[in-house]
Parts: structure tokens; sequence; C-alpha cells
């Protein structure tokens, strides 16, 4: 299970440690985050530079260090990435400079 990923096939293994980081971010308050949304965050921001194959023990350090912070900086980037503004629509344009 590679999941676009070079660490991707110690997912399972891994498992226990997301399992413990969302239950984290649940007494936080962060309930509607995912398995899939944290594996995401640590792929794309966590592990994106990271050049060799990482060990099973890192890859558990780099999750359980995962602050609810970063996490959320991370999704509102995203969102923000994903977002549809346009200034090539007048009445948005208006809006924006009321």
């Amino acid at each position: 299970m590679n999941n676009g990923h070079m660490n991707g096939e110690f997912r399972t293994e891994v498992q226990p440690a997301l399992k413990s980081k969302l239950e984290e971010f649940r007494l936080l308050g962060m309930e509607s985050v995912s398995e899939q949304e944290l594996w995401g965050f640590l792929v794309k921001k966590k592990w994106k530079k990271v050049k060799h194959e990482m060990r099973l023990y890192e890859m558990i350090q780099e999750i359980l260090s995962v602050k609810a912070s970063d996490y959320l900086n991370f999704i509102t980037i995203e969102s923000y990435k994903s977002s549809e503004f346009s200034l090539e629509n007048e009445e948005e344009l208006k809006e924006l400079l009321k």
C-alpha cells in the first residue's frame, strides 16, 4: 500500500500512532479530522522534503509530534489554495474594494 509516498508501506504499521494522535485531536475539540486527512498532512507537509526511506520509529515519532496548530495552519492554507476566488468577477471585486 504505497499511497503515493515512499513511506506508504508502513501506514498499517503506524496506524496505532495515527489513532492516538486522532484521539488527542478529539480531546482538543477537533472531532472531524479523519485518519486519511492526518496521513495527507504528514505526506504533504511533514515528509515533503524527506529524501530517504524513513525508519518506522522515525515515522512514529513524527506522527506523535504533530501539533494541532500545525495541522490547522496546513488545512487553512490548503483551503485558500483550492478557493475559487477570482478578481475577474466584477461583483466580487466591488465587494473586496468596499
